[in-house]
């Protein structure tokens, strides 16, 4: 079994030459083709390419590479060409070009979102990690973990992975593994969280592991619930985990009566322990303990002496022979066996070291060469950033910011986005190809009142940091996005670092803002239609301002505040006699603010009305976007968290049956009822939920509020603008509208306890931070003067020192 297992994993490795296999007639599939094999309820992962970018360039790439890779996994891999062939559910505008698509049994299983599926390592881990979810499971808690172990406790052994992220070379071992092996295992995946506290692992480490749960021959025990369990030592890839799975297969201790040498060679390290005719059931009891010390480096092989085939001399007491084929057996005298653990711990060491060693040269060799083969970078960011180690702003549809043209370019434009970057931060440039995409699907789109820009800050600093103009506040954090406009104050885009996001904001930004709305027709046309629907989407917040004439005082403070919502919602104002009737109609007194989200079916907006500013109007349109109870998710953070309020989160865990779904969904609605009825009371508060399946990632964050995993639901507040506590409501209380006000009234007037703190001293530097600059003025104290030019007719050098300077020129900066 071992041996067929190797060689499907070798045959699947992510060096094998299958993956340079030139498969592109068979990539490209026709509508018929399509029909044909989804019908036979064949497994297909599929790619329906509407148009081509460089990034679904390299997509594609990427996808033929690991068609040969899933076709030894039963999974077809295929594109097909909507501008030649029409398959009417996919080949249509509702569908994102953005989105891979795997079907199972004549039907649509899941869709992938192409930033998931980047490369050939996450095609082929998120892929099976699909197939695989009834064999694989994710877990989130220790208490999860625990569950599992006692399932399994007599009945399966289990295989726990910890990967730092999903996609990279490390996730797709650890899958192809469980594809072989997932009938003899259960296997387990974390990415981080309270597990890895259980299991000794500081979270912050980025490395990868495997552990082996001895659960199968672990009885119930009243002493000990869980099942130990021995750590793979060596890196994370297939053939050291099928090394690792053979040696956990292997028998604790095996007995042989001949000389080592004549022992049939294994494929893993042997370990042979000698014993005395006078001594056995002793030497047995100290093999045994030695093969736990062992387990994952070597099997333990006891010899027996008093059988007459054992001729090694009495002077030995331990032998051992490593993996290799042709390596020989060594024979020891040790007076301590401990020492025989630390032979292999250095072994390991040895051999990890020399890899690192190859790598290096490898990689210093590429470097030389200038040629790197795909495939070798296994993180999304470094990827791409040796994707697009070229002149990425060789385009037409992207202009090169200097100091010298910045001024007459955004002088010749109604809109300038200006992306801010430095090419040392992966962030930077892996959002650069982003933003390339952006400005290509404009020029496509025949946009032309919007110019795309870059400048990169680490050529042109006088630039990022305002020295030569003032339009903008200095530039230190990158990338960063500004949309500029002639005679106004730059806007900075704070949304997601994608395509989609970026340009659905974009598009929405050159709308005039707010809109004169002069006519009824006018308003219904605002309130229905979407400018660029197949860009933006149809998911658009509106706000509508209604006032008696157009010279009410309170119209400026409205169109102020909506030049700052630019690019969030499409704005307009009503005046006049359309505005008196439509208020009158609502009954409404202007002037007054309409809001309507787009979450919100049917035209019933929220009116606000009687504000003192525009800052305040902001706040409130804010406000009334949101949904009572959102869910938050990476997605929706940073917006969120723009209210700048105390935090009011439920964290709800993964369902496992209907009963939970139930349970989840009563939760929310309890809390939006928590929201509804608390009216003014809850304006300080930013209320929602976070759904620990969907976004893991929540739960280092509810772990490092509360010190430790708590039990879920959790109802946790935080953030609050009077200091760091954290606050739980009671776990043993159930969540229940007016008893979740009560509590936050003892919460506001100091009656309640707090459960945990946000002390600055949590989010220490992992090192201390050296002020080179500073050491280097206190050596060198005329270091920091700097000359300036001499003035005109004046012979002399003036010197000035750095105390006395302008700031902006000496600050330390990242600039």
């Amino acid at each position: 079994m071992w041996l067929y297992s190797a060689v499907l994993l070798l045959w699947a490795g992510p060096v094998g030459c299958t993956e340079q296999a030139n498969t592109s007639n068979l990539f490209e599939w026709t509508a018929v083709d399509f029909y044909d094999k989804l019908h036979a309820g064949q497994l297909m992962f599929l790619y329906f390419e509407h148009e081509v970018s460089p990034t679904i360039s390299l997509f594609l790439l990427e996808l033929e590479r690991s068609s040969e890779i899933l076709k030894d996994y039963g999974v077809l891999v295929g594109k097909i060409n909507c501008n030649r062939e029409t398959v009417s559910s996919y080949c249509t505008k509702e569908h994102s070009s953005n989105t891979a698509f795997l079907f199972r049994s004549g039907k649509e299983f899941l869709s992938f979102n192409l930033d998931t599926v980047f490369d050939i390592n996450s095609i082929v881990s998120e892929v099976l990690f699909a197939i695989l979810r009834d064999e694989v499971q994710y877990v989130h808690t220790d208490a999860d973990l625990l569950a599992l172990e006692k399932r399994a406790r007599g009945k399966m052994d289990l295989v726990l992975g910890h990967v730092s992220s999903l996609g990279t070379q490390e996730h797709r071992s650890l899958m192809e593994t469980a594809y072989v092996y997932g009938a003899t295992y259960k296997f387990i995946l974390i990415t981080g969280g309270p597990v890895l506290r259980h299991l000794g692992v500081d979270e912050s480490s980025p490395s990868s592991k495997v552990w082996f749960l001895h659960c199968r021959l672990q009885l119930k025990s009243k002493t000990n619930e869980r099942c130990p369990l021995t750590l793979m030592r060596k890196h994370l890839t297939t053939l050291n985990l099928h090394a690792f799975l053979q040696l956990m297969e292997a028998p604790l201790v095996s007995e042989a009566y001949v000389d080592p040498a004549s022992v049939p060679h294994k494929p893993v390290p042997q370990v042979f322990l000698f014993s005395h005719p006078a001594t056995e059931q002793l030497d047995l009891a100290t093999a045994t303990a030695l093969a736990w010390k062992l387990r994952g480096l070597a099997v333990l092989v006891l010899v027996h002496r008093r059988s007459p085939a054992v001729k090694t001399p009495v002077d030995y007491n331990i032998a051992y022979r490593l993996a290799e084929m042709k390596s020989e057996v060594k024979y020891l005298t040790l007076q301590n066996l401990d020492e025989v653990v630390n032979i292999f711990i250095h072994q390991e060491k040895d051999d990890d070291g020399d890899d690192d060693d190859d790598d290096d040269e490898a990689e210093m060799d590429e470097n030389i060469k200038g040629d790197v083969s795909e495939g070798e970078l296994d993180d999304e960011i470094a990827e791409a950033v040796y994707k697009n180690r070229a002149d990425l702003l060789d385009s037409e549809a992207l202009t090169s910011l200097t100091s010298d043209n910045y001024r007459a370019t955004v002088a010749q434009s109604d809109l300038t986005v200006v992306l801010f970057y430095v090419k040392w931060n992966a962030v930077s440039v892996a959002f650069l190809s982003s933003f390339l995409e952006v400005a290509e699907k404009l020029t496509d789109l025949e946009v032309n009142d919007v110019q795309m820009s870059a400048v990169d800050c680490g050529e042109w600093t006088d630039l990022c940091a305002g020295l030569t103009h003032s339009t903008f506040q200095p530039v230190t954090a990158f990338p960063t996005v500004l949309l500029l406009r002639p005679e106004e104050a730059a806007q900075e885009y704070r949304g997601m670092l994608g395509s989609e996001a970026l340009l659905h904001f974009i598009m929405l930004s050159r709308s005039v803002t707010p809109k004169q709305l002069s006519t009824t027709e006018d308003l219904t046309s605002f309130l229905k239609e979407v400018p660029h629907s197949e860009v933006a989407g149809s998911d658009v917040d509106r706000v509508l301002g209604v006032f008696p004439t157009n010279t009410d005082a309170s119209l400026k403070e409205f169109s102020a505040a909506m030049k700052t919502l630019r690019g969030k919602v499409l704005s307009g104002s009503l005046t006049d006699k359309p505005a008196i009737k439509w208020a009158a109609d609502h009954s409404v007194e202007p002037p007054a603010v309409a809001v309507f989200p787009s979450w919100q079916p049917g035209n019933h907006p929220s009116v606000i009305s009687a504000w003192s500013s525009a800052e305040e109007l902001i706040s409130r349109v804010t406000v009334a976007l949101r949904r009572p109870m959102p869910e938050v998710t990476v997605e929706s953070l940073p917006s969120f968290l723009e209210e700048d309020k105390a935090l009011l989160l439920l964290f709800v865990g993964d369902e496992e049956d209907d009963v939970g779904r139930r349970q989840n969904t009563a939760l929310v609605g309890e809390m939006r009822r928590v929201v509804e009825s608390g009216e003014e009371r809850m304006q300080g508060y930013a209320a929602g939920w976070i759904h620990l399946g969907r976004t893991p990632a929540a739960m280092s964050v509810l772990g490092s509020y509360l010190g430790s995993m708590p039990l879920l639901p959790a109802l946790v507040l935080t953030h609050l603008p009077s200091g760091s506590e954290v606050y739980q409501y009671p776990p043993d209380a159930p969540i229940l509208a007016h008893s979740v006000l009560q509590w936050l009234r003892r919460v506001e007037e100091g009656r309640e306890p707090p459960a945990g703190s946000l002390e600055e001293d949590r989010w220490r530097l992992a090192s201390n931070f050296h002020d080179f600059l500073r050491i280097m003025d206190e050596e060198d104290p005329d270091f920091a003067r700097q000359q300036v030019s001499r003035e005109e007719g004046d012979g002399s050098v003036l010197e000035k020192d750095s105390s006395s300077a302008d700031p902006r020129t000496h600050m330390h900066s990242e600039l």
